[in-house]
């Protein structure tokens, strides 16, 4: 019980600070006092990410539907333990979004439904999904690359928070760059905007489940895994005999 209590509190933490801390930079994009431009968005929640992925990488790290169903699909999580970290991160989305909206000034939160992601007019549904797909697909690769990947250089969440403040550089203007279903959820349900809003769950765990099961198949070894983040112990591969 304990356990399970530590890894969903962890989950809960860092998906408020990413919501919290990303809202609150898109909302001073719309502040006449601050002029924050897509330069400081990314920034903050490549901070805020890098940060708190650091903090809680130990017992969970996730902060991300997307990375969760792609530790599950290639059985580095236990079913039940995927869902509390899945109910945490949804949980605590909501709850910082509804900090937001009553902490900051009603008219910034207004103006950017509190901090929603949405489709820049030109791009349609299609096009939105495959581009948080795609950026998806880097964040969740760099997660297994530099998290997961018993081989993989320790350098915290600084490659998992550039990853996304390099995407919301690329794709921003264009879909908002969430790569994060939670991260969309909170604001849409504070702000009861919820339109383009299955682009943020679709393109997200599409781009999630491909990169885990690519990086998992072609680059991790098939010895048995540290039993961490709530992990079971995938197959060994046989020894080859002779």
């Amino acid at each position: 019980m304990r356990d399970t209590l530590r890894h969903f509190t962890a989950e809960f933490v860092g998906t408020f600070a990413l919501v919290f801390i990303g809202g609150a930079a898109i909302m001073q994009t719309k502040n006449p006092g601050v002029g924050a431009g897509l330069l400081e968005v990314a920034l903050a929640h490549a901070i805020i990410l890098a940060v708190a992925v650091s903090a809680t990488m130990r017992v969970s790290g996730h902060l991300n539907p997307a990375v969760t169903l792609g530790f599950l699909v290639t059985r580095r999580i236990e079913p039940m333990m995927a869902g509390i970290y899945v109910l945490a991160q949804l949980l605590g989305a909501v709850l910082a979004a509804y900090a937001l909206k009553g902490l900051f000034p009603e008219m910034l939160f207004n103006m950017t439904h509190g901090g929603s992601q949405s489709l820049a007019i030109d791009v349609t549904f299609g096009q939105g999904v495959a581009l948080e797909a795609i950026a998806t697909f880097f964040l969740v690769f760099v997660v297994f690359g530099t998290a997961v990947d018993p081989a993989a250089p320790k350098i915290g969440g600084l490659a998992i928070g550039f990853t996304i403040g390099a995407d919301i550089l690329a794709i921003g203007p264009l879909t908002g760059a969430s790569m994060n279903p939670a991260r969309s959820f909170g604001p849409a349900v504070a702000s009861n905007f919820f339109e383009g809003h299955l682009v943020y769950w679709i393109g997200p765990l599409l781009g999630g489940i491909a990169a885990a099961l690519i990086y998992d198949w072609l680059f991790l070894p098939r010895g048995v895994e540290p039993v961490d983040h709530g992990a079971v112990r995938p197959k060994a591969a046989p020894k080859i005999t002779g």
